[in-house]
């Protein structure tokens, strides 16, 4: 895939974006654990980071998914890694569905103003005791004349305590598995929806990470996304693209992350020498570049594959077992050649380390991943 001078041109604004709006206020927003997303959200809506590839009549850019890789990319190097994965459930996690399945009715009521920055926005499907395994959820709707009542709870949600509406997967039938569930959007305003506690996370501090409670929470039917019963399937669709912000987004941050440390190397002097004059040193910083660049030419191919409308769990699924496993190498590499200082809360390694842990859990495990693998190659798993 050969990117355009109009790639460049909006690369270059993004990274502009995330080096005055995001990394200046990284440090404060981590200490308060929390960013203010409904400053900070119609800002990234001004570059079009919110909808790059929905429809222009909804606010919407039009553009394609390139462009969307770009931006996940250069997402990656916020210094917070919190921020950019909120984004990145706003613009590649959220609101898929709705623009995808959505009627215009429901867009223009709720994937407009997420466009816009002006409503915040989060996905809810995780549950107390379902994690990886959606098809065990037990959140019930139940229908009641034009409405469905809701109960049950969420957890591990992002931009949980700041969203404006969630897209819920829940249960709409008495069918067991992964039939009968669909996508309901749910404003959080509504009676009987509440925030149970925010969660105390090891990393990714600025984000802001939620339980929630639906109890006996009524909405209209119509606000329910696509084909009632098909959400599993919708949901598993959404998936496949927050797969792939995961993967393009770890290019950044790893980039970030080596040329840091390559600058760093240069400077320190070990036995009176510059650490960048040790073989193993270098080599290894080498040796991971390469691997993140192999990691890009990879989620190239698959973006061009999404473009051309062919099917990409298998190249989503190698992208994100592909980049947790190498950020944490990259992490933990590069903590180890910054040594004593390297483990100082106050060196960008610390939060680094701790942020991209969650790369081979959030979004589907890596041992989820190899088993889709797995039962791709006809392997039973």
């Amino acid at each position: 895939m050969r990117l355009t001078d109009e790639h460049t041109a909006f690369r270059t604004s993004v990274r502009a974006f995330v080096e005055s709006e995001i990394n200046p206020r990284a440090d404060e927003w981590e200490a308060a654990g929390i960013f203010p997303a409904h400053e900070l959200f119609p800002k990234a809506a001004a570059l079009g980071l919110l909808g790059l590839e929905y429809d222009e009549e909804f606010g919407g850019e039009g553009a394609d998914h390139s462009f969307q890789m770009v931006a996940a990319e250069e997402l990656g190097r916020c210094d917070s890694g919190g921020v950019s994965m909120a984004i990145g459930v706003q613009s590649m996690m959220s609101t898929p569905s709705l623009a995808r399945f959505g009627t215009p009715e429901l867009k223009r009521a709720y994937l407009a103003p997420a466009l816009a920055g002006e409503a915040v926005t989060s996905i809810a499907v995780t549950e107390p005791d379902t994690g990886s395994d959606v098809a065990r959820l037990r959140t019930r709707a139940t229908r009641d004349g034009d409405d469905w009542v809701i109960t049950g709870r969420k957890t591990y949600i992002t931009n949980g305590t700041q969203a404006d509406w969630i897209c819920l997967l829940a249960r709409t039938s008495d069918e067991g598995g992964h039939r009968g569930m669909s996508q309901i959007i749910v404003p959080t305003g509504s009676p009987g929806f509440s925030v149970a506690k925010r969660l105390d996370k090891l990393g990714n501090r600025s984000s802001d990470t939620a339980e929630l409670v639906l109890d006996e929470v009524r909405v209209p039917v119509s606000n329910t996304i696509g084909e009632i019963g098909r959400g599993f399937q919708q949901q598993m669709a959404q998936f496949v693209i927050e797969r792939m912000f995961a993967a393009y987004s770890t290019v950044g941050s790893c980039d970030r992350a080596l040329e840091r440390t390559r600058a760093y190397i240069a400077e320190r002097e070990v036995f009176g020498q510059p650490l960048a004059t040790k073989q193993y040193v270098t080599f290894r910083l080498a040796e991971l570049q390469a691997r993140v660049d192999l990691l890009r030419s990879h989620n190239a191919a698959v973006c061009e594959a999404h473009l051309a409308g062919e099917d990409i769990i298998r190249g989503a699924s190698v992208a994100k077992l592909t980049a947790g496993r190498l950020v944490r190498e990259v992490a933990d590499t590069c903590i180890q050649f910054y040594g004593g200082m390297g483990y100082m809360e106050e060196t960008w390694t610390a939060r680094f380390l701790r942020d991209t842990r969650l790369g081979s859990i959030g979004g589907g495990a890596d041992e989820v991943m190899l088993q889709v693998l797995a039962r791709l190659d006809g392997m039973p798993a």
